[in-house]
């Protein structure tokens, strides 16, 4: 069994979920708020701490025909910035329909959900196949 930590990268927010390899069932974990980058960081290394988790998986934004844009470069650098500073895999997924579940619920912090819909599909599209 392996715990997971998912991210849902924002400029101004950072959502969160965790789950594990055996039960594939995550969680809202956390919305990570901070006005500096290192304030970000630091916040992510207390959760890193916290979990201990064997891999990071960090939504990867795209246009609906897989084009990549702004977010998506932001994406994979926050990424890369993960597994450089934490030496933590990091493993990107496509959260092209993850946001669209739940844009009904526009208005309320919903990046911690999103983060778990990020882990959910990686649990769809690698352990379970």
């Amino acid at each position: 069994m392996q715990t997971l930590l998912a991210f849902d990268f924002g400029l101004k927010r950072i959502g969160v979920a965790v789950g594990n390899t055996l039960l594939q069932q995550p969680q809202p974990l956390a919305v990570i708020v901070a006005p500096t980058n290192d304030a970000k960081f630091a916040a992510i290394a207390a959760l890193l701490k916290e979990w201990q988790p064997a891999r990071c998986i960090v939504g990867l934004p795209l246009h609906p025909d897989g084009a990549e844009h702004e977010m998506t470069l932001r994406c994979r650098r926050f990424a890369n910035q993960l597994h450089g500073r934490f030496a933590v895999e990091t493993v990107l997924v496509d959260e092209r329909y993850s946001s669209a579940v739940l844009e009904a619920k526009r208005g309320e912090l919903i990046d911690s959900r999103s983060a778990a819909i990020i882990l959910q599909q990686y649990f769809d599209e690698t352990i379970s196949s």
